[in-house]
């Protein structure tokens, strides 16, 4: 099952920083990027975030889930009404995350 493109918008609305998060639509599910860095997704109307140090401190009784058959667990973010909570749990996660290698250009 896809994702709705309502749900997505309800997510992005409740970052506080919407001038740090982007999305690429992928197979009906989104990628969510925070300051470049992959930090989750939506997949079948689910919130899912990398499991880092961080995310497992503020979120120690979430559920792992897999986005989709194949894939590494994710942890499910069950509290996205909380805009204060989002908000920190994208930027603790983008924290953890090393940061993304560059693309070597062809000559």
């Amino acid at each position: 099952m896809a994702s709705g493109k309502g749900y997505l918008e309800f997510v992005l609305e409740q970052l506080s920083c919407p001038e740090d998060v982007s999305y690429r639509a992928m197979m009906g599910e989104y990628i969510l990027y925070f300051r470049g860095k992959v930090v989750g997704g939506i997949y079948d109307d689910r919130l899912l975030v990398k499991p880092t140090v961080s995310a497992v401190r503020l979120m120690p009784e979430a559920p792992r889930e897999l986005p989709y058959e194949g894939a590494k667990e994710m942890l499910l973010v069950e509290n996205v009404d909380d805009r204060e909570f989002l908000s920190g749990l994208f930027a603790a996660v983008a924290d953890d995350l090393p940061e993304p290698k560059k693309k070597k250009k062809r000559e």
